[in-house]
């Protein structure tokens, strides 16, 4: 029987007030946990850690904490974006970092189609009529045969194509090089092919990573690169879309709507103008949150940990570089 002393150590940063993440009883098993939740404590925490698990993505604590890693060996971030942890001592560090690509993915695909079909067929319209009791009469749109423009054919981006094929959408995608041919995508077009691809998308859907070359990437000219009866939907990271901009192309008409998870300043301001759009759909970053995905996190946590412990190949890791893990 392993003793305590021969444990390695896990360091778990949660953010303040934060619940210890379900099924952390089977990782004592493995390891000696030792939670942290701001910089104090992380301090304390991380001398001797050889892992690291993080739920808290909202924190400057790690960066100012990180010259006490004296062991650290790998990092699991608890998301599939990595972007809150990509600064430069750990991208030039030894240092692994795994996220969690496919635990949500099926979950923000079937997010992604919801809202095209809350669209296209006026769901929110009809919600504002019930709730007066008003009886309307309205044509609406088919879905099927109109394009989608999936920006980041990632892991997510693929279960997002695979969904909105299956009912007759054309789903093209755009990455960071071209590819040939695609099972899942009509073509997956490169990067410098986005504002020609903005043209011909009836709906834009941005599933990429938060990187230095994504951030800011939707503004006021990429906007206007879309058609007039486009609708934008955002599942990727908040600050991938300049907000103002948005909002302008929303005043000006240059986008018909906007289905919105994420957002640069969040929580969203109870004041911000976004709100009270009929054309627009506001969530509370929760696209990919399914009941039980806490859970799904640790148990995810733990197969690569045994990995890990055995000496194995991680799965997940990420290019640090790129920011983000790639297939």
């Amino acid at each position: 029987m392993t003793s305590q002393a021969d444990k390695p150590i896990v360091t778990v940063l949660t953010a303040p007030g934060e619940q210890e993440p379900p099924g952390m009883d089977a990782v004592r098993k493995r390891a000696e946990v030792r939670f942290a939740s701001d910089e104090a404590t992380l301090r304390d925490s991380l001398p001797g850690s050889r892992v690291m698990m993080v739920t808290d993505f909202r924190t400057e604590a790690f960066e100012a904490a990180w010259p006490e890693a004296d062991k650290l060996e790998w990092i699991h971030a608890t998301s599939a974006g990595v972007d809150a942890l990509m600064f430069p001592a750990l991208i030039d560090s030894d240092v692994t970092v795994t996220n969690a690509q496919g635990i949500f993915d099926r979950t923000i695909a079937e997010y992604v189609l919801c809202s095209i079909l809350m669209y296209c067929k006026d769901f929110p319209h009809s919600i504002r009529l019930q709730q007066a009791h008003q009886w309307k009469h309205r044509d609406t749109e088919r879905a099927q045969g109109q394009r989608v423009l999936v920006v980041g054919a990632g892991s997510i981006g693929r279960q997002i194509a695979r969904l909105c094929s299956a009912i007759g959408l054309k789903v093209h995608g755009t990455a960071r090089t071209a590819r040939d041919s695609d099972p899942d995508f009509e073509a997956v077009h490169g990067n410098d092919d986005l504002m020609e691809q903005l043209g011909l998308a009836d709906f834009v859907v941005v599933a990429a990573p938060l990187t230095p070359q994504t951030e800011g990437l939707f503004d006021r000219k990429a906007f206007q690169a879309m058609k007039r009866t486009a609708r934008f939907i955002n599942i990727g990271r908040g600050p991938i879309v300049k907000t103002d901009d948005l909002v302008a192309a929303l005043d000006a008409g240059d986008i018909a709507g906007a289905g919105l998870d994420v957002f640069e300043e969040e929580p969203l301001p109870p004041e911000h103008p976004l709100w009270d759009r009929e054309n627009v759909l506001i969530t509370a970053h929760m696209a990919g949150d399914f009941i039980g995905w806490k859970g799904a996190l640790t148990e995810q946590f733990l197969d690569n940990f045994d990995r890990w412990s055995a000496g194995e190949s991680l799965f997940n890791i990420v290019d640090k570089k790129l920011g983000y893990a790639a297939k």
